[in-house]
């Protein structure tokens, strides 16, 4: 069903958030904007009615929706959420609560890392979805029957993969490892592009201050000025043109034609007189307040050995939870383990990880147990005191 007018939409939400949990999409366009600009909003109930809600109609006040994204006692249900989110933020302000994401969940129960919705749709209902109508062109009116279809299916499937996942992690016990890994998705900063740090995001192969501070500036100056205009960043500069201007400060409109994908309309111009301006006070600017990156520096022999070991317990442990084991720890945490660092900083040694994992991690590390084989299974085994070492 597809609904266009106002007195169609108010009898459907007033049914959809009569049920504890409602599923739900959205389709959007990107490539010229930098916000995503909703085209669609898919919602599903849990006995199988479903529609897909046009924002773009000028008959339709989207207020019932946001009021049921805001409703604490619905349990909204996406899969893959981070963009869906984005866009229910900067309509509302806030962050649509309480959430499930079901590719999240299916990583914690062990469907893979990062497994897409087909896959899921086809293990866990054993169904199908036509995907033709994936890369479209949503803002064109009408829709056809077919794109429409596509759409439903994006929140129809879902209402099974969400029962079947919500059930798996409450037999495994894992229901606390999905609010832990969905705090990020809770997080309102995960949504708040801050000009100020744009900078960061941006490869630069120096890591001097000066040319940082410069950089900063002229990605905070780019990241405002596409946020007004709403366009792409890149529309503006690309990031390899901000970093080559941070780390050849132009002083000329000259010096700015030298600089790689800088028009040489542009640097004669109001941008060029604008880019030189933010370049000098960048430099001039205290060098105390100056952004710092901190060159890694390599690991030892020793801290390699040490990291070694701990992949192997890794991997067992990810064979034994059936659970990826980059979900479990990242290459930085086995390294931060073995440099024996804070483990507040060290995402391996929190909640549920530091269960399964982290604590061992760590035991191993400092001798209390060792890795071994036994009736031909890799095997942890804790090492008695006093027991001599090799």
């Amino acid at each position: 069903m597809l609904i266009t007018q106002q007195k169609d939409l108010i009898p459907f939400m007033e049914d959809a958030c009569k049920h504890p949990f409602l599923t739900v999409d959205t389709e959007f366009l990107r490539e010229k904007t930098y916000y995503p600009k909703l085209c669609l909003v898919q919602i599903g109930t849990p006995d199988g009615k479903a529609a897909a809600i046009d924002p773009l109609s000028k008959d339709i006040d989207m207020t019932p929706v946001l009021d049921m994204l805001r409703n604490p006692d619905i349990l909204k249900v996406f899969h893959a959420a981070r963009q869906d989110l984005e866009i229910f933020y900067k309509l509302m302000g806030e962050v649509p609560a309480p959430l499930f994401d079901t590719q999240i969940a299916a990583m914690v129960c062990g469907h893979g890392d990062q497994i897409g919705y087909e896959s899921l749709v086809r293990t866990l209902t054993n169904g199908s979805i036509d995907k033709t109508s994936q890369f479209t062109n949503w803002s064109n009116r009408p829709l056809t029957d077919k794109q429409i279809d596509y759409a439903l299916g994006d929140v129809t499937h879902l209402v099974e993969i969400y029962q079947k996942l919500d059930a798996e992690l409450a037999q495994r016990g894992r229901t606390h490892w999905l609010a832990a890994e969905e705090e990020i998705l809770n997080a309102p900063e995960t949504y708040d592009n801050d000009p100020n740090q744009a900078w960061e995001r941006i490869k630069i192969k120096t890591h001097k201050a000066q040319t940082l501070a410069i950089l900063r500036t002229l990605a905070a100056w780019r990241e405002s000025k596409a946020q007004r205009k709403d366009i792409p960043r890149t529309w503006i500069f690309r990031d390899e043109t901000l970093a080559d201007l941070a780390a050849h400060p132009p002083k000329t409109a000259s010096d700015l034609k030298k600089i790689r994908g800088f028009p040489s309309d542009r640097a004669e111009g109001r941008t060029g007189q604008e880019i030189l301006s933010l370049v000098k006070t960048a430099m001039a600017s205290d060098p105390k307040d100056w952004p710092q990156r901190t060159k890694k520096k390599p690991p030892s022999a020793k801290t390699i050995a040490t990291i070694d070991v701990l992949k192997t317990l890794l991997k067992v442990t990810a064979g034994r939870y059936e659970v990826a084991a980059k979900l479990i720890a990242s290459n930085d945490d086995l390294e931060a383990i073995a440099a024996g660092k804070d483990e507040t900083a060290t995402k391996a040694l929190r909640g549920w990880r530091k269960e399964i994992f982290g604590d061992l991690a760590v035991q191993l590390k400092n001798g209390k147990i060792a890795m071994g084989f036994k009736n031909g299974e890799a095997t942890i085994f804790e090492i008695p005191s006093g027991t001599k070492t090799l």
